[in-house]
C-alpha cells in the first residue's frame, strides 16, 4: 500500500506563488510515477502535471505550462508542485497521485486527500 499526504495549500493573491508537497510512503513507492490533479467546485477533476519517479519526462496541462513546475526529491520521497503567477482560475483542491505516467486519472492507483488552493483576484 502507498500513502500520499499533500501539504502547502492556502490562500494567495493573483500573481503569487505556492509550493505544494506530497510525501510518499509505503512499500515499493519507487515503482510509481507521480501526478498532480485538481478539482474546482462544480467541475471535473483535471490533469495538472506528471513526472516519472526518476524525475524524467515532466509533462504539463496547457493551462499551467510555463507557470507550474513538478519535481521529485527521491531522498525525501516527496513530490513537489511549484506554482508561480497564480490566477483565480487555479483555485481548486489539488491532489497528488501515484501510478502510471500520464494525463488520465484512471492510470493512477493511489491518491492523497487533497489540499485547497485559493487564489484571490
Amino acid at each position: 500500500q502507498v500513502q500520499l499526504v499533500e501539504s502547502g495549500g492556502g490562500l494567495v493573491q493573483a500573481g503569487g506563488s505556492l509550493r505544494l508537497s506530497c510525501a510518499v510512503s509505503g512499500r515499493t513507492f519507487a515503482a510509481y510515477d507521480m501526478g498532480w490533479f485538481r478539482q474546482a467546485p462544480r467541475k471535473e477533476r483535471e490533469f495538472v502535471a506528471t513526472i516519472t519517479w526518476s524525475g524524467g519526462s515532466p509533462y504539463y496541462a496547457d493551462s499551467v505550462k510555463g507557470r507550474f513546475t513538478i519535481s521529485i526529491d527521491n531522498a525525501k520521497n516527496t513530490v513537489y508542485l511549484q506554482m508561480n503567477s497564480l490566477k483565480p482560475e487555479d483555485t481548486a483542491v489539488y491532489y497528488c497521485a501515484a501510478g502510471a505516467w500520464g494525463t488520465h486519472s484512471s492510470g493512477y492507483q493511489y491518491w492523497g486527500q487533497g489540499t485547497q488552493v485559493t487564489v484571490s483576484s
